[in-house]
Formats: structure tokens, C-alpha cells, sequence
């Protein structure tokens, strides 16, 4: 039988360098916050089972433990014109195309198998508060994991939660949040939204990251311009946390991955991209939007376009418009050319005006009085 340290050598062989134990013990904490929240998350918490993850042993019935490994996912730099519309942890994620983290997390795991020991590697578990109990960092008052070694002890980490059937002494853990009292609520002041209330509590419904890839209807008007330029995802709780300041300081060679697709992310290409393009450059990186929701990418980018108030768009917008028909779309573009305005803009507007109907004649509407105003 395999002992902590031998695990530990494998897990380190592989490139993780924080690794920690933990019970299989259910998640009760977790459990009544998705409870308490059912209505503010609505599909997404039912959807991804994320209170049946509460308990490892629903996962695995004969589970005995649960081994934590935390990746750096920050660990090399991005392109600056990624950073400005996609969080950092979705630029690099390989959970479709399964070429990077999850080469480790397999050969990690037939090391398991090959010395008997039966693993899951279980999506909807907690693995934050795993990796907390686990004593492999602590909590931000913006929700985040922050690593005690890795990412000079910021949150740009991925924790990885595999539940096992083979039970190893636990390491001692907290729940507790390590935030400076010096930081004045960084993140929860600087929460465009307002989505962080206070320490630890969220409003899902308010959160930027929610929003962009879990929206059903047109962004709110109130909410356009404190999401900026957002398309995907949101780092701004992050960026702004002092605990992270010595990671962002640091100087990392470039992810060449990440670089070598980032023209397809250009916003225009994102604005006027077919489902084809979409299914082959986007969706296998960044997977939350399914195609037939193809409408939710083309409006987030019609409002961060809006949003970069650079009349260099005001073309492609225009195109768009024609290429379009979700009125979610049309609409968002119509503000987009509301915003950032000139002849131009004003003069397609007025074009689109006629034959508009709806929400999407109410939003050309408001951008021709933005425009007037």
C-alpha cells in the first residue's frame, strides 16, 4: 500500500507542488450556502449537481479520502489583449481539447490505479474548500483560494479535488478567510456590480463572470458599462487584491499556447464569427456557451466594443447588425452604436430604426438619444 510521501513524490514528479490530504467527509459548510443561494444561482446549481457534490461518497461509495493537487494557472504571462476581455483562468483550460493539465491529472491517476487505489476526479465537488481543508491555502473576502506556496501565495490557482478509496491521514486545514486588515476591502469596493455584498457573500445574479456566460436575456442597461470589457469570465476582484500584487509584479515568459490562438479571439472576428468558427476556435477553450447560445458571445462582445469607445467598430457593427437576428444581439449593437457615436453610427442608426420592432426598436430608440444627449 502506497504511503502520503509516496504520493507526494509522484504528484510533485508530475509538476504539482502543492498537494494536500483530507476526509471524505461531506461538505455540510457548502452544502446549505448552495441551499441558502438555490434561488439566486436558479439552473446552473441543478444543472451541474453542485449540491450532489457535497458529498464525495456520492461520487465514489467507497470514498476514503480526498487528495488535493494545486496547479499554477498563472504561471506564465498572457497577451495583454486576452487579459482585457477573458479571465485568466479560462485562456489555458484543456477540459475539451485535454492536451495540457489533464495529460498530468491522468498520469497521476493511473499511478493510483496501478497501485490499487480507485479515483474520481469528481467537476461539482468543492475543490476550493477541499484544498482549504486540505491546509493548502486559505479564502479571500472576494471567495477566491489562495495558495500558501504557489503563485507567490496569490489566487491564480487551480485546486484539483480526486477522491479516493484508500484512506490517508488528513492534514489540518481552515476555512478561514486571511485576508490583511489593511486591504480596506479591496475587492468588495472595486466590485463593478456590487456583486460582492460583503466578506464571502455573493450575489451570483450581480457577479460579471455569471453574467457573461449564464445570461438569458439582454444585459440591463445599468449593468453595460461597469462590466467594460468583459466578454468572458472577470479578473477584476483579483486584479485588484493586494494579496495578488507580488504575483502580478512578477516577469513570466509568454504562454505560447494562449498566444498562438489569440487572433481568433479579436473582437471583430468574435462579433462577426459563424457557428463553424465558433465550434472550432472558441467553444473549445472557453465551453460554458454552447453554440445554439451563440447570440450570448455576440452580445457580450457588441457591449465590450461599446464599452472600448473606439469608432474603428462602428463598421463592423453595422455589419453585424445586418448579420444578425436574436434581438438580445440587435439590440446590444444598437447600444454599442449608441455609445460610441459619430455620424456614422448616428446615420446607421436611424437606417436600423424602421423596420425595428420590440426590444430591439427600444434599444435603437435610447442609442439615438444617447447620441442627442
Amino acid at each position: 500500500m502506497i504511503t502520503k510521501t509516496d504520493v507526494i513524490e509522484r504528484a510533485t514528479e508530475l509538476g504539482f507542488q502543492s498537494i494536500g490530504f483530507t476526509t471524505a467527509d461531506p461538505f455540510e459548510s457548502q452544502k446549505e450556502i448552495l441551499s441558502s443561494r438555490r434561488d439566486a444561482y436558479g439552473k446552473p446549481i441543478s444543472l451541474l449537481d453542485l449540491e450532489g457534490g457535497t458529498d464525495p461518497k456520492s461520487v465514489l461509495p467507497d470514498a476514503k479520502s480526498v487528495i488535493v493537487l494545486v496547479d499554477e494557472y498563472f504561471r506564465e504571462s498572457f497577451p495583454p489583449e486576452m487579459e482585457a476581455h477573458f479571465g485568466r483562468c479560462y485562456m489555458d483550460d484543456d477540459r475539451v481539447t485535454r492536451d495540457g493539465l489533464s495529460l498530468r491529472i491522468k498520469a497521476f491517476r493511473s499511478y493510483l490505479r496501478d497501485n490499487g487505489i480507485d479515483s474520481k476526479v469528481p467537476f461539482n465537488i468543492p475543490h476550493r474548500l477541499s484544498a482549504a481543508r486540505a491546509g493548502l491555502g486559505s479564502f479571500g473576502k472576494n471567495n477566491f483560494f489562495y495558495s500558501h506556496q504557489l503563485a507567490a501565495k496569490s489566487s491564480w490557482v487551480l485546486p484539483i479535488a480526486i477522491v479516493v478509496d484508500q484512506e490517508f491521514t488528513p492534514d489540518g486545514g481552515t476555512i478561514a478567510v486571511d485576508c490583511p486588515d489593511w486591504c480596506k476591502n479591496a475587492c468588495i469596493v472595486a466590485c463593478p456590480t456590487h456583486a460582492i455584498k460583503s466578506p464571502n457573500k455573493l450575489e451570483p445574479r450581480h457577479c460579471i463572470s455569471f453574467l457573461t456566460y449564464y445570461a438569458r436575456e439582454i444585459t440591463p442597461l445599468a449593468w453595460r458599462e461597469p462590466m467594460g470589457l468583459w466578454v468572458f469570465g472577470c479578473d477584476h476582484c483579483q486584479n485588484v487584491c493586494p494579496r495578488n500584487v507580488p504575483a502580478r509584479a512578477r516577469k513570466l515568459q509568454p504562454n505560447q499556447r494562449v498566444a498562438a490562438k489569440a487572433p481568433f479571439f479579436d473582437l471583430t472576428r468574435l462579433l462577426l464569427m459563424d457557428v463553424p468558427y465558433f465550434e472550432t476556435h472558441i467553444w473549445p477553450h472557453m465551453f460554458y456557451i454552447p453554440s445554439k447560445n451563440i447570440w450570448l458571445w455576440k452580445m457580450n462582445v457588441a457591449r465590450a466594443i461599446g464599452n472600448t469607445l473606439d469608432r474603428k467598430y462602428v463598421p463592423h457593427l453595422i455589419q453585424a447588425f445586418g448579420e444578425n437576428e436574436d434581438e438580445r444581439t440587435l439590440g446590444m449593437i444598437a447600444w454599442a452604436l449608441g455609445r460610441l457615436g459619430g455620424p456614422e453610427a448616428e446615420s446607421a442608426l436611424q437606417g436600423f430604426l424602421p423596420q425595428a420592432s420590440g426590444l430591439v426598436k427600444e434599444e435603437i430608440g435610447m442609442a439615438i438619444a444617447m447620441l442627442a444627449a
